[in-house]
C-alpha cells in the first residue's frame, strides 16, 4: 500500500501490517519504537487484543525486524519476539512501577542499535557523597541513565491520562528516544494515543505513527497539537 511521508511528522489511520513496510522503506534513518499490544485479550476500541500466539509472535518478529527497533513488553514476550527476529538485543533495561497486579515491571529491549545512556542525565543517588559533591561543583548535571527505571504508570487520576486503557508514561518514551541518535525517524506501528510521538516531538525527532482506531488517532493528534517543548 503506497504512502507518502510528510516532512517531519504524521499519523496514519489503518492496520500497521498494511503500511509498515512502505513507511520504513521511505523514512530517513528509521527506528521502530513501540509498546505493542500484549495479546492478552484487552479491548482497545475497535481492536480486540487476542490473536493466536504463533501468529502474534510471527507478526511481531516480522515488524520489528524491518529496521533497528526498541520494544517495551513483558520479559517472556520479548524472548519470544527475539526468537522470531533471530537476533538478541544489544541492551535491555527494566521499567519498574507500583501496581496492584502481579506485574511490577516491563523490559525495554534495544535491537540492532546501541543506545547511548550518557545522553540522558538523572539526579545522582547519593548527592551528599563527597565525590558526588565535587562533580556537582564542577557543573556535572547528574548520572547517566541506569538500567533500572522507576517510573509510575499512568493512573486513571493522572493528568497525563487519555482515553487509552494502556497508556505509556511520557517519561519512559522520553528516556528511550533520548538515548537514540538524533538524526532519525521514530516509527510507532501501534501508536495508540500517541505517547511515543509526543516524546519524539518534544525531543525534536521526526516521527510517523500508525494506529488502527480512529478515536485514538484523534486523541494523538490533539496531544501533538499542543506545544510539548
Amino acid at each position: 500500500m503506497g504512502y507518502m511521508i510528510n516532512d517531519n511528522a504524521d499519523i496514519i489511520t489503518g492496520n500497521c501490517v498494511d503500511y509498515i513496510n512502505d513507511v520504513v522503506s521511505k523514512a530517513h534513518n528509521p527506528i521502530i519504537v513501540s509498546d505493542p499490544p500484549f495479546n492478552v485479550g484487552y479491548h482497545y476500541g475497535k481492536y480486540k487484543d487476542r490473536m493466536d500466539d504463533t501468529e502474534y509472535y510471527e507478526m511481531m518478529g516480522d515488524i520489528f525486524s524491518l529496521c533497528p527497533s526498541v520494544i517495551v513488553h513483558y520479559p517472556e514476550s520479548l524472548y519470544k519476539i527475539s526468537f522470531q527476529m533471530k537476533v538478541t538485543p544489544n541492551r535491555v533495561v527494566s521499567w519498574v512501577y507500583n501496581s496492584n497486579t502481579k506485574r511490577q515491571h516491563r523490559d525495554i529491549a534495544f535491537f540492532n542499535i546501541e543506545p547511548d545512556f550518557e545522553k540522558v542525565r538523572q539526579p545522582y543517588k547519593n548527592p551528599n557523597d563527597k565525590r558526588i559533591k565535587a562533580l556537582i561543583s564542577k557543573g556535572h548535571k547528574g548520572a547517566a541513565l541506569y538500567d533500572w527505571w522507576n517510573i509510575n504508570q499512568v493512573k486513571n487520576v493522572s493528568k497525563q491520562k487519555t482515553g487509552h486503557p494502556c497508556q505509556m508514561p511520557l517519561k519512559v518514551m522520553e528516556n528511550v528516544i533520548g538515548v537514540l541518535p538524533d538524526d532519525v525517524t521514530i516509527i510507532d506501528p501501534f501508536c495508540g494515543s500517541g505517547t511515543t510521538l509526543v516524546a519524539a516531538k518534544k525531543l525534536n525527532r521526526k516521527y510517523v505513527g500508525i494506529e488502527i482506531d480512529e478515536n485514538y488517532v484523534a486523541i494523538a493528534n490533539e496531544r501533538l497539537s499542543f506545544d510539548v517543548a
